[in-house]
């Protein structure tokens, strides 16, 4: 069956990234999440662009500051956008009756937070057959009482790099491996 691949950015959105919950290498996070989503659209592969919704909450509202996208973020109208509600982006959202409808079997995951969305994420996905690429370095998350947050990203990309697949794979990859694998394959000569 033919890979058809889709980029996943989960909770990029400016209540993440504030003063009390500084995250790791952010600008450089963003930059390469941009220069990916850019690549996809080039090469016609679908973008998610995922943000929390909480409303009822009082925190990431829909429509406020906190619940959009950080402004350094390049969304383009092509992009499809989905509310998501728990961690776990697949969880009463949409997420999965689009990628069904466009039929993609192959994910690559990017976001915040590593050590919660972009995990429950990862975790949800691998029991629906996907096969998925985590982008090593295009994830981030803040430091935790006992560990600091390039730490944390350190342990789940060893994590993910050892988990068992399902029907499909994982593996976990910086952006330029990534690069030269999607134009080898789509280019292939």
């Amino acid at each position: 069956m033919e890979d058809k691949r889709a980029l996943l950015i989960i909770d990029m959105q400016k209540g993440s990234f504030t003063s009390r919950t500084p995250r790791f290498d952010t600008d450089g996070v963003v930059k390469r999440i941009n220069e990916l989503a850019a690549l996809f659209r080039t090469l016609h592969f679908p973008v998610f662009c995922i943000q929390h919704d909480g409303t009822g909450t009082g925190e990431f509202e829909k429509n406020s500051t906190e619940w959009e996208n950080l402004d350094e973020l390049i969304l383009e109208p092509t992009d499809i956008l989905v509310d998501k509600y728990a961690n776990d982006v697949f969880y009463k959202s949409n997420l999965q009756s689009k990628l069904h409808e466009l039929s993609i079997n192959e994910l690559f995951i990017t976001g915040c937070a590593t050590d919660f969305c972009v995990e429950s994420t990862v975790q949800s996905a691998l029991t629906k057959d996907y096969s998925i690429t985590v982008v090593a370095d295009g994830h981030t998350t803040a430091a935790r009482p006992h560990l600091e947050a390039q730490k944390v990203i350190e342990h789940y990309n060893w994590v993910w790099q050892n988990m068992l697949p399902t029907n499909g794979k994982i593996e976990v990859k910086k952006l330029e491996q990534i690069k030269r694998d999607i134009m080898i394959r789509s280019n292939p000569s």
